[in-house]
């Protein structure tokens, strides 16, 4: 791919990583690819970060016809920059873009696209410990037509924001409520792409819950409302013994690379790992006789999220005396160890940005 630069007037400063709120600030330049119909996917530039201009009636304005991704790009101890799992970001963007009618952006394109990116923002990177810059590349349907035509004319674009620390303070256990009123997702539906409507639709019940005081929601199945999909914006796992159990990837929760990634080391570190429908009233039941050890959701910007406290059904189930649990901590430490390049990769996750 040829990709075209062109040269920014003026460079920004860089933040004081430690006052910087998530996704609030963003680098000096952006990628940017078009695709029309009958050319495909044509120039792609890296350009200074700047506004888009759409018409009115594009149809990603009117029918929310987008999808996007997020990965991280990380400075180690020595001052190298690296990324995590590049490839699995854009197979499921590949994904997503098939399930909304988006056309295909090959993984590698997407691969070579954030690459160029990170070499061109490497001094975005910040180096403070479990400091990172964030990439959310994402696609959209750009033409104007309100008739839902579908997509004929679609941008790809990549920006990037630097993040600090997700536990500024150490590792901390979240509450949980069990949302047993609005659905995220049903079988058959889009809840295994990441588009932006998964999220749109999720945000009356994050209010509700916020307005509890838990940090966010376990979603139930849509058609039953008894079976754990995901928390929020994240997978979750149940440890049980020397079991892990997750909800099985049926086509309503999102297939997490930081879950597959954990799960890969679970089963390494000698657990039996379980993806199955798990039913809500089962995990009650687990925790009424004390059988639960630790509860966690996984994903991008936290890696792991350990649940202290989990509502169901009115009621609170306090999970390992709402401390982090030593699988949870273990975990978190094993799977940033290798992002930071602090642990040794094994399993040819790390993309190097040279």
């Amino acid at each position: 791919m040829n990709i075209r630069f062109e040269q920014a007037a003026a460079l920004k400063p860089k933040p004081d990583i430690d006052t910087v709120k998530f996704g609030s600030t963003y680098s000096d330049y952006m990628f940017v690819m078009d695709y029309n119909v009958d050319k495909g996917w044509y120039d792609p530039r890296i350009v200074p970060f700047q506004n888009i201009s759409l018409n009115p009636a594009s149809i990603v304005l009117n029918y929310a016809l987008e999808i996007f991704e997020g990965l991280k790009a990380y400075r180690t101890d020595d001052g190298r920059i690296q990324m995590f799992r590049v490839d699995e970001n854009g197979k499921r963007m590949q994904n997503s873009a098939a399930r909304m009618a988006l056309p295909d952006l090959p993984y590698e394109t997407f691969v070579e696209a954030v690459e160029a990116l990170a070499r061109v923002e490497k001094d975005w990177v910040p180096s403070k410990p479990n400091t990172s810059l964030y990439f959310r590349p994402v696609m959209m349907a750009t033409n104007a037509d309100l008739s839902l035509h579908g997509c004929t004319d679609c941008m790809f674009y990549i920006f990037c924001s630097p993040v600090g620390s997700y536990y500024p303070g150490g590792l901390k256990c979240n509450s949980i409520l069990v949302e047993d009123e609005d659905v995220r997702a049903v079988r058959g539906g889009t809840g295994f792409a990441k588009c932006g409507g998964n999220y749109a639709c999720a945000q009356r019940a994050a209010n509700r819950a916020n307005a509890k005081n838990y940090n966010d929601v376990l979603w139930l199945d849509g058609v039953e409302r008894r079976y754990v999909e995901e928390v929020g914006g994240m997978n979750i796992m149940f440890k049980v013994g020397n079991t892990v159990m997750t909800p099985a990837l049926l086509g309503s929760v999102l297939p997490g690379i930081t879950r597959k990634s954990i799960l890969e080391l679970l089963k390494e570190d000698g657990y039996t790992v379980e993806e199955k429908k798990i039913d809500i009233n089962d995990v009650a039941k687990l925790l009424e006789e004390g059988k639960v050890d630790e509860v966690w959701g996984c994903g991008t910007a936290a890696v792991i999220s350990p649940v202290g406290k989990l509502c169901i059904h009115g009621k609170d189930y306090v999970i390992h005396n709402n401390e982090v649990g030593p699988l949870s901590r273990h975990l978190y430490d094993t799977l940033t160890g290798i992002q930071w390049g602090r642990v040794n990769d094994t399993h040819g996750w790390v993309f190097p940005i040279d």
